[in-house]
């Protein structure tokens, strides 16, 4: 089945539709989407990472969890597939997708589907529209990003903090300097290195297209990479899809914070759920370069809104009493696109 979850799309399978041999089953994935090719005009996929994307689906046997879910990134240009990260984007449209394949049967007008996220270990519910016993995709909910509106698919993530990195902030500190630029090295979510866009010589406000063309820039920020992958216990990240770099900017379109994402190697056209999530979160830590930006609200559950070259997404960070992030959630949105065979 192929489908949209928030800003993101690609083919969701049965985990028993695929090769039980991982290599075997990245072969496959590969011809599926048509990589390694910069347009990947032999297979589904879009000629760009956020269309090149896989969900792995499997009815659960862990307690208090409805289905798996395992997310692969299949490169475009390159022969790679990889299980390093996750996507949050996609994860909207996994517990649709549960329904629709009868790994989980409806309950009433809304049914909460518990989704393990095999990448990570983390667990997330989501709350999807079934009046009448059948998914509703149709609804009012807009996100930046996606034109027109769907019916609104809540996540709420658990137990996000370190989920690839060990810890919220693998180094024990709220600032870092690498390679010369402060940073904040944080995990909730998503690895990401997050510093002031200024600092690697760009206002944070450029659009993909301008960003994509500035070797420069890209080369200095992937220096940094270079140097906080083992700093993130993620070790040598050349070859990797994490950790993502943040480029955080004062907020001017409302949110809290605006940001471009590189992911790693290009400019994400808008930014990814647990990324975002990250960098919400690197708001609240105390002297980091997106606290010093932010323009945050108050209390312990906040809505942050962050800005990105499509619009705003917004997070929502509840914090315990020391500050300390306890939950974090996101509001997507998913449609059905396809459904049928696909050709190796």
């Amino acid at each position: 089945m192929w489908m949209r979850g928030g800003t993101s799309k690609g083919g969701f399978f049965l985990n028993d539709d695929l090769p039980a041999d991982p290599a075997a089953r990245d072969a496959a994935l590969l011809r599926v989407m048509g990589s390694p090719d910069p347009r990947q005009i032999d297979g589904m996929g879009g000629g760009d990472p956020l269309t090149s994307k896989v969900a792995v689906v499997s009815k659960s046997s862990r307690p208090g969890v409805d289905v798996d879910y395992l997310f692969l990134q299949v490169f475009v240009d390159q022969a790679i597939v990889t299980d390093a990260q996750n996507c949050g984007n996609m994860l909207a449209a996994v517990a649709p997708f549960a329904i629709e394949r009868g790994l989980v049967t409806p309950q009433g007008d809304v049914t909460q589907v518990a989704v393990y996220m095999e990448n990570t270990g983390q667990v997330a519910t989501a709350r999807v529209p079934t009046p009448g016993g059948r998914v509703d995709y149709s609804g009012d909910a807009a996100i930046s990003g996606v034109p027109g509106t769907a019916a609104a698919i809540p996540l709420v993530f658990r137990d996000t903090a370190g989920s690839s990195c060990g810890a919220l902030l693998p180094t024990g500190r709220g600032v870092d300097v690498v390679d010369g630029v402060k940073v904040t090295l944080i995990d909730n979510g998503m690895p990401c290195v997050v510093m002031a866009a200024a600092d690697v010589g760009i206002t944070g406000y450029e659009d993909r297209d301008t960003l994509d063309a500035d070797i420069a820039m890209k080369a200095r920020v992937e220096a940094i990479r270079v140097a906080a992958g083992p700093l993130m216990n993620l070790g040598d990240v050349r070859e990797k899809s994490v950790p993502k770099m943040m480029l955080v900017a004062l907020p001017r379109e409302g949110g809290a914070i605006a940001v471009r994402s590189l992911i790693p190697h290009r400019v994400h056209a808008s930014i990814g759920v647990l990324g975002a999530v990250s960098v919400a979160t690197a708001c609240l830590i105390e002297g980091s370069p997106a606290a010093a930006l932010a323009r945050l609200p108050e209390g312990r559950t906040r809505i942050i809104g962050v800005e990105h070259p499509t619009g705003v997404t917004e997070c929502v960070v509840t914090t315990d009493t020391e500050g300390q992030p306890v939950e974090a959630g996101m509001l997507r949105t998913a449609r059905k696109l396809m459904d049928g065979e696909v050709f190796l």
